[in-house]
């Protein structure tokens, strides 16, 4: 069996570079399952207000941490990836030029990324870092 430097000895390592594309791949797999998770947990905690008010009003007290808002920075940052790099996938199966220009649609997706997390993350723990530091 030929290996990748048989076929392209300018090459090392394995037939698969493993660049951009597949590390968009990799993170539309992991932040697809931390939605899933979170849409789990979102169904038994909502579930629990029928079970026991006072449990359920306990669980809310204790989503009202900095450390639960940092992660709910987290869960916006993999729903809006997920979502365009769905989007992206869409174009570079569904549009004719679309493998061709599938390297620049991730950097511009991830430009768009940045850009929205920018003020996302902002305006999200704003609150949170000034009542860290007693401002609020």
């Amino acid at each position: 069996m030929p290996t990748a430097s048989t076929i392209n000895p300018t090459r090392k390592g394995t037939l698969y570079r493993g660049r951009e594309g597949m590390w968009a791949w990799v993170a539309h797999r992991v932040t697809g399952v931390l939605v899933f998770f979170f849409l789990f947990t979102h169904v038994l905690d909502t579930a629990l207000v029928r079970v026991s008010p006072d449990a359920y009003n306990a669980v809310m007290d204790h989503y009202k941490t900095p450390f639960v808002n940092l992660m709910e920075i987290g869960l916006i940052a993999a729903v809006l990836y997920h979502a365009l790099n769905g989007i992206r996938v869409m174009l570079v199966d569904f549009w004719s030029q679309g493998t061709r220009y599938q390297r620049q649609m991730l950097y511009g997706m991830m430009v768009l990324f940045v850009a929205l997390m920018i003020p996302t993350t902002y305006y999200g723990m704003r609150e949170t870092v000034l009542e860290l530091l007693g401002s609020v």
